[in-house]
């Protein structure tokens, strides 16, 4: 009886969650998708959103929408513009796209490495001539890199150090560096870098010398329980930047120059 119980609020939830977040049609497409055993597309229109975009159900779409739409996990104060705008770990482009319906004028480069997820990143930022897709890995060299599922969903796809099961790689990537991303693109300054990248930012922030005074602002997920050494190297490294907040899953750090507002 407990076990039916729980299965019972276990389904509740996510048939309420499910709802709040994408709706009574979109409710109808994961049921669909579940029976069928087939993942569907949805297509989303919001108006704070300059243009509709897809949603995969059910996928790891629904929460990256949830914590972005819904948490408003990237809904912060400015005191001025951003013109440069750098998203590692863009997923399927919905900060991306959350940022250039805010910002128009800003250029915004969104970095994805998994193959699957960039093709919906970019059908979904086509409409925005100021996104820049980009199919790479950031990391702390140029290089090659593999790809690797730990079966979390579409959102926590990893880069491979040297350690994982070769059973779990999906496919290889152009792995780039910070300055990189900067000398490829002409980018004197970053006035806001986003990073959610399921535990490499380990690497990309052990040594930041070459790159780090050309960013103002930046919005991190640190993955501590996943890679240890994630906050030592990034806390580190931005020492150096004076204001700080925490909300929601993200770090927020700017310098008393940088764009984004911390109180």
């Amino acid at each position: 009886m407990k076990r039916i119980s729980r299965k019972l609020a276990y389904y509740r939830y996510n048939i309420g969650y499910y709802y709040i977040t994408v709706g009574i049609r979109g409710l109808f497409l994961t049921a669909v998708a579940l029976l069928s055993k087939k993942v569907k597309l949805i297509r989303m229109k919001r108006r704070d959103i300059m243009f509709p975009f897809i949603l995969r159900v059910p996928t790891s779409d629904v929460p990256t929408f949830h914590q972005v739409f819904v948490a408003k996990d990237y809904d912060f104060k400015v005191i001025t513009r951003p013109k440069i705008i750098i998203d590692a770990g863009a997923n399927i482009g919905l900060a991306a796209i959350v940022f250039a319906s805010r910002f128009p004028d800003a250029k915004i480069i969104a970095i994805e490495p998994e193959a699957e997820n960039f093709s919906m990143l970019c059908d979904n930022v086509r409409p925005y001539p100021n996104i820049v897709p980009v199919q790479a890995a950031l990391w702390n060299q140029n290089t090659q890199i593999d790809i690797i599922d730990p079966g979390l969903g579409n959102w926590g796809f990893r880069v491979n150090g040297g350690n994982a099961d070769a059973v779990t790689t999906r496919h290889r990537v152009q792995a780039v560096t910070v300055d990189t991303i900067l000398e490829t693109y002409n980018l004197d300054f970053v006035d806001i870098l986003k990073v959610d990248i399921e535990g490499a930012e380990r690497e990309v922030f052990h040594d930041a010398t070459a790159w780090i005074e050309r960013v103002g602002s930046m919005i991190v997920e640190l993955h501590e329980n996943i890679i240890p050494g994630c906050e030592e190297s990034f806390y580190r490294a931005t020492k150096h930047f004076g204001r700080k907040m925490a909300f929601g899953d993200n770090v927020y750090l700017s310098r008393p120059s940088g764009c984004i507002s911390i109180v």
